[in-house]
């Protein structure tokens, strides 16, 4: 069969091979709604009464009926004047409505495939040829159709987000010139959106367009004023007194805000983008202070992405400009942190002693969190990170820390402490450790300690399925959290939205995910958190068998991860739930991706866990190209490791999987 083709962003237009309908034929409305209804579907197919209650909502079943009759005859009608017989183009198989997937191309698809490439690869030319798709958006001759109105908010905001990923990216490899046109634009489709006037403002600042730059300044509060009654944010006022005050960019001005982008695009998870940034920071720059932090963060950039060999010089720099003791303390812990890179675990341990003490008496709170995060990390590698952790909270406790740091225990022992919660030979023992833990906490008062032993233990009892002693785990880690400040919690919630879910408590999930997102907008385990959230969402939905639902979570935590970075480890669910919902809509192409990195995380981490997701996502994968045979086997594999992994919900659900009925 010939490809059809049906274009729906900035017009709506139908081909057939290298034959068009004709515009004339749809002239009458519905028929031309049925067909974009169709291909805006999940799976291009809809029962009869979903397409009855999105265009003829006021009208009774059987006036509706006959109404969906009329129109699905002129739209075949409409498809034989280049096909043969349109009523293999719109099939009709008892209550169901589709199009011919095999034969199918939409740039509603395309578009989503591409944005979805290119925050996979970060390729500026990806993100261009999926703006350019978007055109002037979804059926702009439909703007009062209610049936469009989700749709078309739900792929402005993809676009919208789409611009803001390729601004950042452009703005940080130093193409000022593009960066400037895309939030130009950005400024133009959402002129209330104050970020974007900042970014538009910096932009100039750096291009040495210092007058455009307070002009764009004036604009904005001028348009504040009128239709919000309110001014700049404290932030944009201090960026346009910073360049008020300078009657030309000066060297250091220049340098300062490049060092603002490369920061941005380190919370981004974009390494590549924050070193080039950096960079050019250095070139901008005439301090020499100054110069020493850059060349330690373009170095932190390197290590980001795992290249200790890029790092490396960076550092030698760093070191050689003499830092005073703060940033030489954040120089060591860089160290540490390449040092570990490389496989020099106990030198990584003497970095992170070192600047640890450097922290304590001259740095930061913040220095001194970092530092104890290289060294959970130099534990974790070393096989320690229980012990490391139980001789921190006996530091802690004979006072040497400080009241404000009987408090903490950093957020990356979270993440580590997944490793352990779905490691094999690890797994068996945290329900123990955790116990161990909480007691040694609150012998000691340490707030956070018994926030995060809460959890843990939790989270523990959660894998095993005993659901009322977990509830009562996390609910408490919530609490604890909760007294010592807004910026944590996020993963007892989402795990309290997980087991929610386990039991089929659907609108309690909703709501603990609501709590876990927005600590998670503020929160330092952004990157850890959000391919967590995005992936209970999904796991609600396919419970529930909403497939639209879950691929809309989906692609939410791509959006996420290219906003905030992301943890292949805390995200991992995100693979067979994005899989599995992607099967329910029969398209093998949405759910290879995820199969893929489910793959690539099991053989990261050799564990029965990952390797039962893994197993599952290719199960989710067979089944959406209707290999049904292999899709039961790597079901089955799934339960038969899940049972060893001590999952015993998980291994239920993928016995469920393995059925010939759910098959």
């Amino acid at each position: 069969m010939e490809q059809l083709r049906i274009e729906l962003l900035g017009g709506f237009r139908v081909n057939v091979g290298d034959s068009s309908v004709a515009d004339s034929m749809w002239h009458r409305r519905k028929p031309a709604a049925l067909v974009k209804l169709l291909a805006l579907a999940p799976a291009h197919r809809l029962h009869r009464e979903q397409i009855m209650d999105a265009l003829w909502p006021e009208l009774g079943p059987e006036a509706a009926g006959a109404n969906l009759r009329k129109a699905l005859h002129h739209a075949r009608r409409a498809l034989d004047t280049v096909h043969p017989s349109g009523d293999r183009l719109i099939s009709s198989e008892v209550d169901l409505l589709s199009l011919p997937t095999a034969s199918l191309w939409t740039d509603v698809e395309t578009f989503r495939t591409e944005l979805a490439a290119a925050r996979r690869s970060g390729e500026i030319s990806t993100y261009q040829r999926a703006i350019d798709l978007y055109r002037t958006g979804l059926l702009p001759d439909d703007l009062y159709e209610e049936w469009t109105d989700e749709p078309r908010r739900e792929l402005h905001l993809e676009f919208m987000a789409t611009l803001e990923e390729l601004e950042g990216l452009l703005e940080s490899r130093g193409e000022l010139e593009r960066a400037t046109d895309i939030v130009r634009r950005l400024v133009s489709i959402e002129p209330l959106h104050e970020e974007s006037h900042v970014t538009f403002i910096r932009l100039c600042a750096l291009a040495g367009r210092r007058e455009e730059a307070l002009r764009q300044y004036e604009h904005l509060s001028g348009l504040l004023q009128r239709e919000l009654g309110t001014e700049p944010s404290p932030r944009t006022q201090q960026l346009y007194e910073e360049i008020r005050a300078r009657q030309a960019l000066e060297p250091q001005l220049a340098a300062d805000l490049w060092e603002r982008v490369a920061d941005l695009r380190m919370l981004s998870g974009d390494g590549t983008g924050a070193a080039k940034a950096y960079r050019l920071a250095l070139e901008t720059g005439d301090n020499s202070r100054a110069a020493a932090r850059l060349e330690r963060k373009c170095a932190e950039a390197w290590l980001m992405q795992h290249r200790p060999d890029a790092a490396a010089p960076h550092l030698a720099a760093a070191e050689a400009l003499r830092p005073d003791p703060a940033e030489q303390g954040r120089v060591l812990r860089a160290r540490a942190n390449h040092s570990w890179e490389t496989g020099d675990i106990s030198g990584a341990g003497r970095y992170g002693e070192q600047a640890r003490a450097l922290a304590q008496t001259y740095g930061t709170p913040d220095d001194l969190a970092a530092a104890h995060e290289a060294l959970a990390i130099v534990s974790h590698f070393s096989g320690e990170w229980r012990e490391g952790l139980e001789s921190e909270l006996e530091r802690l406790g004979a006072g040497n820390g400080g009241p404000a740091q009987l408090s903490r225990i950093f957020d990356i022992h979270h993440c580590i402490g997944q490793c352990h919660l779905y490691g094999d030979g690890l797994s068996g023992s945290v329900e123990q450790y955790a116990r161990r833990t909480l007691d040694q906490a609150e012998e000691i008062g340490a707030v956070r300690a018994q926030s995060f032993a809460w959890c843990l233990l939790g989270e523990s009892l959660l894998l095993q399925a005993r659901w009322e002693e977990s509830a009562g785990c996390l609910e408490r880690s919530c609490e604890l959290h909760a007294s010592v400040g807004t910026r944590s919690g996020a993963l007892p919630w989402q795990r309290r939205a997980e087991l929610a879910v386990c039991q089929g408590a659907y609108g309690e999930a909703d709501r603990y995910l609501r709590h876990a997102s927005s600590i998670s907008t503020i929160s330092p385990m952004a990157n850890h958190m959000w391919g967590r959230i995005y992936a209970t969402s999904a796991f609600a939905a396919v419970e529930q068998g909403d497939a639209e639902r879950a691929v809309h979570a989906v692609q939410a935590a791509a959006a996420a991860a290219a906003r905030y970075g992301d943890c292949p480890t805390c995200s991992a669910l995100l693979n067979p739930m994005a899989a599995e919902a992607f099967a329910l809509l029969a398209d093998p192409e949405g759910g290879r991706p995820y199969a893929e990195s489910a793959a690539r995380v099991a053989a990261m981490f050799n564990s029965s866990a990952w390797r039962a997701m893994a197993e599952s996502a290719a199960g989710s994968l067979a089944e959406a190209e209707a290999d049904k045979q292999r899709a039961l086997r790597h079901f089955d594999t799934a339960r038969s490791l899940y049972e060893q992994a001590g999952q015993p919900f998980w291994a239920r659900r993928a016995l469920r999987l393995a059925s010939p009925t759910s098959a």
